[in-house]
């Protein structure tokens, strides 16, 4: 993905390439469900959170937002990482946690600034009926009624 880059390197912060970059390799040879690249997922994530006019702040997290859910990286590592305090919250709130109820889940990001729009272009992505439609239909029918719900939850309206 070719960013507009507005993060300053001067300040010590990673870059969005850099968080690209990182990412990418964070979660090499991982799949999603259809058996693709899971990084084809960060950047429609990442992508859908541009074009819904997400700040650069947004868009490293979009590239970050299931890095610690899926031990690509970890926690510590995010804590300690040279972003943004809000980029940081962004990913935190993103992070499911085992047994964790939807509505807490839904509470938490709509109760931190910027993760809702992050949140979207995640649903949106892993709703696109195209993605959906390799999977079997059990597991298309719990995976449209699972986004469906969180969409509910967080006062999001029928995707586009």
């Amino acid at each position: 993905m070719n960013t507009d880059d507005s993060d300053d390197s001067s300040s010590g912060s990673l870059t969005t390439v850099e968080v690209e970059t990182l990412a990418r390799a964070a979660h090499e040879g991982q799949t999603d469900k259809a058996g693709r690249p899971y990084a084809e997922h960060l950047q429609a994530v990442a992508e859908g959170v541009r074009a819904r006019g997400g700040d650069a702040e947004q868009i490293v997290a979009a590239w970050l937002h299931d890095s610690v859910e899926d031990d690509a990286l970890t926690e510590r590592w995010l804590r300690e990482a040279p972003l943004s305090r809000r980029t940081k919250d962004i990913v935190l709130a993103l992070t499911k946690r085992a047994g964790e109820p939807p509505e807490a889940y839904a509470g938490r990001i709509l109760a931190t600034p910027g993760a809702l729009l992050v949140k979207e272009a995640d649903l949106a992505h892993n709703a696109d009926p195209a993605r959906l439609a390799v999977l079997d239909e059990p597991t298309r029918t719990r995976l449209t009624e699972k986004y469906a719900r969180m969409r509910a939850l967080l006062g999001l309206g029928v995707p586009d």
